[in-house]
């Protein structure tokens, strides 16, 4: 497991409401990183944030995480 999986799953879990519904899995290539996560419909608006600034921020952090790795991360809430 990844330290952008850990830190994105870390941050989802912490914002949920039903953080054992919180499925992060990863899809890890040669130069990116996939994440793809779910969570419950009732803590989906919570994870987008308003006008998305939450998830962005998510994105943001695992990116910068993901380049001092050298590697390009993408995040998407399925």
């Amino acid at each position: 497991m990844s330290a952008v999986k850990d830190l994105v799953e870390y941050m989802t879990k912490a914002l949920a409401d039903e953080p054992e519904a919180v499925n992060l899995s990863e899809i890890e290539g040669e130069t990116s990183i996939m994440l793809e996560l779910r969570v419950s419909p009732e803590d989906m608006g919570r994870m987008i944030g308003r006008e998305g600034r939450t998830i962005n921020a998510m994105r943001s952090l695992a990116r910068v995480l993901g380049a001092k790795m050298g590697k390009k991360v993408t995040l998407e809430i399925v």
